[in-house]
């Protein structure tokens, strides 16, 4: 534990939370409970938020006067796996070499979550008219629902701020804009019978095989109605196909077939647009070739992940904030999903600017630059200063 007081910098915090496997299937209370003792050496009051299990953690913390109108410098504490990737060395103990610093989360994000934490002494020092909150959540790499609890509480028994910085990886440049991602699992009940009587049962994967041929035609549909903003790359919402399984044996009916599909939707997509489509589509399948010889069959589509997109918003607070401190005059739009479309959601002025690139994340021997650090931490600086005027 940090002792009190203690001064840490950004690599020696890096260096702590990086050897916490945070996976985002494992519990990351131990990295919160660091976290949190370094706060109680500075200070710092802060807010554990758990998760109905009890086994993960997010913490809000505050500096500065308890008011509302705050900027929450927001960051995730879960990484994604290691398995099967290839590293040089142990994932979870940091390595600096050739100027960068490698280990899992290292960019994606604990780099972000390391240089808010080096902020904190400097940033109790200053002289701030309004508050920074610093927030470190949990499951962002799976649902993106580990900030939702303590949004519920932002102007309750928490202060309600008014913009949010989520501090993904984008070299720094603000991103005003990113699609939603909502993802299926559908699974064809049909009845298992032999394959030269296919009147005795449903054939559960001829059956899917309709319903994937119906999301081709949605994914046509929204390549044909394209990107009016012109910022997305692809140029529309995009729907996809995964993985399917089922079947027993080739003169078998089959009696199961499952697959997992997701759209990624351009911001103003209406969410309910695409699974409305496809539900009825799987009505009429069920009727005219599940149970065409009789009630054997059904359909079920459950929603695993819902996580809502992020729209631009033209000269709101955040991007003001994000732009005067990173000195840029434009925004951009990123290709992955964040937790910034449930702040925004929640109707706070949200971006998206971070140190770093995408484009090492989830890699075997992820990294971020010294450099990249180096200028997130100016960053932070500048987003400080802003909040002394």
């Amino acid at each position: 534990m940090p002792a009190d007081g203690e001064r840490l910098g950004a690599l020696d915090i890096l260096e702590r939370l990086v050897s916490f496997d945070t996976e985002s299937s494992r519990s990351n209370v131990a990295l919160i409970d660091w976290v949190c003792a370094y706060l109680d050496g500075w200070g710092v009051p802060y807010a554990r938020v758990p998760n109905a299990a009890g086994d993960k953690q997010a913490v809000f913390a505050t500096i500065g006067p308890m008011v509302d109108g705050g900027v929450v410098l927001s960051g995730h504490t879960d990484v994604v796996p290691v398995t099967g990737q290839s590293w040089t060395t142990d994932p979870f103990k940091l390595r600096i070499a050739d100027g960068r610093a490698y280990g899992r989360g290292a960019v994606d994000m604990k780099g972000f979550d390391a240089l808010c934490l080096a902020l904190v002494p400097t940033a109790l020092q200053a002289d701030l008219t309004r508050p920074i909150h610093i927030l470190l959540s949990y499951d962002e790499e799976t649902t993106c629902l580990g900030v939702a609890d303590t949004i519920a509480r932002f102007g309750a028994d928490l202060p309600r701020p008014g913009a949010v910085i989520v501090g993904e990886p984008t070299d720094l440049e603000v991103a005003d804009a990113h699609k939603s991602v909502v993802t299926y699992l559908t699974t064809v009940h049909g009845h298992e019978a032999h394959s030269a009587k296919p009147m005795l049962g449903a054939n559960a994967v001829m059956a899917a095989a309709d319903l994937v041929s119906e999301l081709n035609r949605i994914a046509d549909m929204m390549i044909a109605r394209g990107d009016p903003s012109g910022r997305f790359d692809p140029p529309n919402t995009t729907v996809h196909v995964g993985t399917i399984d089922g079947g027993t044996a080739r003169n078998i009916l089959p009696k199961l077939c499952a697959f997992h599909w997701e759209f990624r939707g351009l911001p103003g997509l209406d969410l309910a647009e695409i699974p409305a489509l496809f539900a009825e589509k799987a009505e009429a399948v069920a009727r005219e070739r599940l149970n065409r010889y009789g009630p054997y069959g059904r359909i079920e589509t459950i929603e695993e992940v819902a996580v809502p997109g992020l729209a631009p918003e033209p000269g709101s607070e955040a991007e003001r904030l994000a732009l005067r401190a990173t000195g840029r005059n434009r925004t951009i739009s990123v290709p992955y999903g964040t937790e910034a479309g449930r702040f925004q959601a929640a109707g706070i002025s949200t971006v998206v600017c971070g140190p770093g690139s995408i484009d090492q994340a989830h890699q075997p021997d992820e990294y971020i630059t010294l450099d990249a650090l180096e200028r997130g931490g100016a960053f932070l600086r500048q987003v400080l200063a802003e909040c002394t005027r």
